[in-house]
């Protein structure tokens, strides 16, 4: 198998925990996302929405669960319903799961086929209370595109006007936010097949060497390594394309004396890394690289040290912002005096820094949380302080993963190469 998926009990568990969370006698149901056309016949790659992915572990399309915690047939508290497989599709996609196979994958005891959840759904909404739906609530999503559950929740409403709504996505973000031993497991995974990835391209790179090919030495390393590919579109930039936050072309020769900034990592068996790595394309740092890469290595450790239990993520950025601006005058690209007497609506950081310092990681890359919520134990959090300075075509950033624990943070990432004389010594090597 291409990776060791993890045993139906965790889905089981996720959702125990997520019944427990709903109020007496309600109705839940996730559907899985679309099939994306892209031009003429072709569709998008499919990728299955997170949420039913935590419940159940079933990334095929058109899956359907229906949760009803308090039902009185104990058959209808759990129902998984999947597409049905038929001659056509088992000659040009591949045979659909079977009942028994979608049972083994997930733990629901009870599962039908996808055409019978019409009827299975208006028979037990008349006997709830409440309806739980799922919608999209990332604070960053800009999705203008309807999904099936966006249109459920339409037709939800339309057909049972009187009853009770309520909102499946704060009820799991509360419990995705908080990482189980088997989360942490395929993670750990991920960074380690990321880690490969990553030392082989240290071998690798050198004046010359393209954007472009850089990428296929991380592609074929995670596809070996039993991994679907890249856990986001990766970012592989040279020189002054490090100082584009989201460059994604990858399409130019690196030069002699440039930096490379590295933001790639991969996904295993659905759950994801995230790591940036930022090198010198000869193997060896200028002074200025240097002291400046060192500034950004000092900040994320600084990071590290407070985000602790307890802390809020505004406050958490605040203190980071406060490290980065003192890194940012001991590099001489302002002083304290221009800081003090600086507008604080136009700081002088952002002219050098211009994004968040961590977020959450999980099945999605920028995981759901809720918002205002306190650093707690159990959450897994990237690190990723940088300092762009366009001016000298120079852009490093640095990025971990890091799990939040009682007495201190794990380091997911701790043995992927890091340190400057390091990467000098692996790079020469």
């Amino acid at each position: 198998m291409r990776a060791q998926l993890p045993s139906s009990a965790l889905f089981t568990k996720n959702r125990s925990k997520l019944a427990e969370l709903l109020p007496k006698n309600a109705v839940a149901v996730i559907h899985s996302n679309d099939i994306y056309s892209s031009n003429a016949d072709a569709t998008l790659p499919f990728k299955q929405n997170s949420d039913l992915f935590y419940l159940t572990g079933i990334a095929q399309e058109e899956t359907i669960l229906l949760l009803f915690p308090d039902s009185k047939n104990e058959k209808n508290r759990e129902i998984l319903f999947i597409r049905e497989s038929n001659e056509t599709l088992a000659i040009w996609e591949g045979a659909k799961l079977t009942k028994q196979q979608a049972l083994e994958k997930c733990g629901v005891q009870h599962v039908q086929f996808t055409h019978k959840f019409d009827d299975v759904f208006n028979q037990l909404a008349l006997q709830a209370d409440s309806i739980f739906l799922s919608t999209n609530e990332h604070p960053r999503c800009s999705a203008f595109t309807e999904t099936k559950n966006s249109r459920f929740i339409a037709d939800c409403q339309r057909k049972f006007p009187l009853h009770q709504y309520g909102r499946l996505s704060p009820l799991l973000q509360k419990l995705r936010m908080l990482k189980s031993e088997e989360e942490i497991a395929l993670t750990r995974k991920a960074c380690e097949i990321t880690e490969a990835g990553f030392r082989r391209v240290l071998e690798f790179v050198k004046p010359g060497v393209s954007e472009w090919e850089v990428e296929a030495e991380f592609i074929h390393e995670f596809v070996k390594s039993g991994s679907r590919g890249f856990a986001y579109t990766p970012i592989i930039a040279g020189g002054g394309n490090a100082c584009i936050l989201h460059y994604v072309d990858n399409n130019q020769v690196l030069k002699d004396g440039e930096m490379l900034l590295l933001d790639v990592a991969c996904e295993y068996a659905g759950w994801n890394a995230d790591m940036t790595r930022t090198i010198p394309v000869n193997g060896k740092f200028t002074p200025r690289q240097r002291q400046v890469y060192d500034a950004v290595l000092r900040i994320m450790r600084f990071s590290n040290r407070i985000l602790r239990p307890g802390i809020l993520l505004p406050d958490y950025q605040k203190l980071v912002i406060g490290e980065i601006e003192r890194e940012l005058i001991a590099l001489g690209l302002f002083t304290a005096e221009q800081a003090a007497a600086q507008d604080e609506s136009k700081p002088l950081v952002a002219n050098y820094f211009m994004h968040g310092v961590s977020h959450h990681l999980g099945l999605d890359v920028h995981d759901v949380s809720p918002p205002f919520q306190a650093v707690t134990p159990g959450m897994l959090f990237t690190i990723e302080p940088g300092i762009y300075i366009r001016e000298e075509n120079l852009g490093i950033r640095l990025e971990n993963d890091f799990l939040i624990c009682e007495n201190e943070n794990i380091d997911l990432m701790t043995s992927i190469p890091i340190e400057a004389d390091d990467i000098e010594r692996l790079m020469k090597s």
